[in-house]
């Protein structure tokens, strides 16, 4: 039987809820706000000034002129082949190097682990990053935005610490049966700790997803572009704008206008994929990091 709470607690509770609701409110306006200004039509949203509680009017007009381009075509495809291929590297090294280094009989195991923590703090900066890349034959190709940053230390740390917690006697029963280390780690250690999976899946998508600054250090191709890059130039440069509106049947007046609904939209559409993908791995995000973060 639940205890009834005093006045105090449901003052407390009360507070608090109307506390997270308002920040809440806080959070989420800036997507409505971007949300409805790119249905909105553009003349009447760009009189309009203050909050925006509706689209003003209706138009799809920058959708139209957004998916009949073929650059945010192609960066779509691009963001998605970097997310897909660079997600799958990632959390796949990332296991194989947690399971080494929860290995109780790993030699040499703790100055290894300095030496992984130390690239948490100390870096060689941009100008080495981009000569070992560019000395490796990686410049103007997709394997720039792949392989230089393929194990996160901090994602390596934490799948290392949930490894560490699964019972040995687990890891014992296998070698008994004639498994090796890749039989353990593939059908014993990830289906046990598949939250921690799970979150480690969408801190290196979501990472590849917003990455922008990579491709504009190491990218000339246009073709490889990803879709932040993009939303980038479309946002800052008027001439992405200008490349934009090229191949829509905009008078040279209505091009200003369009343009300020066309970053809208592109907010959007590069936003939205990612917003319907966390839904998912949200039960598993508080699971998988505590799950990391319990045994040292």
């Amino acid at each position: 039987m639940l205890a009834k709470k005093s006045f105090g607690e449901i003052i407390f509770d009360s507070l608090n809820s109307i506390i997270l609701i308002v920040f809440g409110l806080v959070c989420l306006y800036p997507l409505l706000y971007v949300l409805f200004a790119s249905f909105s039509d553009p003349a009447q949203i760009a009189k309009h000034t203050g909050v925006l509680f509706k689209p003003l009017g209706f138009s799809f007009v920058g959708y139209e002129i957004v998916f009949n381009n073929p650059n945010i075509a192609i960066g779509y495809m691009n963001t998605i082949i970097y997310v897909v291929v660079g997600t799958t590297l990632n959390v796949l090294l990332t296991a194989v190097g947690a399971y080494v280094l929860s290995r109780k009989t790993l030699l040499l195991k703790k100055p290894m682990m300095i030496m992984i923590v130390f690239t948490m703090y100390f870096g060689g900066g941009l100008i080495p990053n981009f000569l070992l890349v560019k000395n490796l034959g990686m410049y103007d190709t997709r394997l720039a935005l792949i392989i230089p940053g393929i194990i996160a230390t901090w994602n390596l740390i934490v799948m290392k610490t949930a490894f560490s917690a699964v019972p040995d006697s687990l890891e014992e029963s296998a070698r008994i049966d004639g498994a090796n280390d890749f039989t353990i780690l593939f059908r014993i250690i990830l289906p046990v700790t598949k939250a921690t999976i799970a979150v480690m899946v969408l801190f290196y998508a979501v990472g590849h997803w917003n990455a922008w600054f990579g491709a504009m250090v190491y990218l000339r191709d246009r073709h490889l572009f990803p879709l932040q890059l993009l939303l980038r130039e479309i946002l800052i440069a008027n001439s992405a704008g200008g490349n934009l509106l090229e191949s829509a049947t905009v008078s040279e007046d209505d091009k200003a206008l369009v343009y300020l609904v066309i970053k809208y939209c592109t907010i959007i559409v590069a936003t939205v994929p990612i917003l319907t993908i966390y839904p998912f791995c949200q039960k598993y995000f508080m699971k998988g990091v505590m799950l990391g973060s319990i045994k040292g």
